[in-house]
């Protein structure tokens, strides 16, 4: 399916192309299923498929969710002969809570100190463009607070991240806390939004929970048969 590409995918020594396998690998023995994705060329990603209008990260398969695998021997079949980005599905292993770089590392600091200990305390990545994303379990929604808040996006079900160490234009995906410290094990979700919301409030952003009554948005008006308005 590559004889269509154009651009040259980014040069990569064997070295590098086995480490990208022998760590997809090892996400995969320890349950988290991975796809490849698309390669890096120069600023944008090919993933082979004719028509493919996509130039941002993304998955190297059309059928990436079924296709993912928690199987080390078929994930390694996937580095064989090409330098893919490592991305991992969200909604199964865990899901995802992803906020920009000044509130991600006052979390972590919170974090730190939390008196739920380990479970608050797990894998937490970070993109070169300054978006941090801490794994935590999967299934449970966002708080009320959070819901509409443009600061967090959550990830589940038919969503992925790029790993580390997957490259991207600006740089590479590393781990702010590698999976290896937190012994692979993943904090309780709402432990950890709580741990959110308290860093938005201390940065002085208003959460909806914070709104008075009084100060809810007003619904929208409804143009009545005399010509006025009046609201719904």
């Amino acid at each position: 399916m590559w004889g269509n590409v154009g651009p040259r995918v980014a040069h990569l020594s064997p070295l590098e192309r086995v480490r990208l396998r022998r760590v997809a690998v090892r996400y995969a023995a320890h349950g988290w299923e991975v796809t490849p994705g698309a390669c890096l060329a120069n600023s944008r990603f090919v993933c082979g498929r004719a028509g493919c209008p996509t130039v941002g990260c993304h998955p190297a398969l059309e059928n990436w969710e079924h296709a993912a695998s928690a199987d080390p021997a078929r994930v390694a079949t996937w580095w064989r002969s090409r330098p893919h980005g490592v991305l991992l599905p969200t909604g199964r292993a865990f899901d995802v809570l992803e906020v920009a770089a000044h509130l991600g590392r006052r979390v972590l600091d919170t974090v730190a100190t939390h008196p739920a200990g380990a479970g608050v305390r797990g894998p937490v990545l970070v993109t070169p463009t300054g978006r941090w994303m801490f794994l935590v379990r999967p299934g449970d929604p966002l708080r009320p607070e959070l819901e509409h808040c443009f600061h967090v996006v959550r990830h589940g079900p038919g969503s992925w991240i790029p790993a580390p160490p997957t490259r991207l234009p600006e740089g590479t995906v590393r781990w702010a806390v590698a999976p290896e410290q937190a012994r692979w094990r993943l904090p309780d979700s709402y432990l950890v939004q709580n741990a959110l919301i308290a860093a938005l409030r201390a940065a002085g952003i208003t959460l909806a929970a914070d709104l008075l009554p009084g100060q809810l948005p007003l619904p929208p008006a409804r143009l009545l048969t005399d010509g006025s308005r009046t609201a719904t």
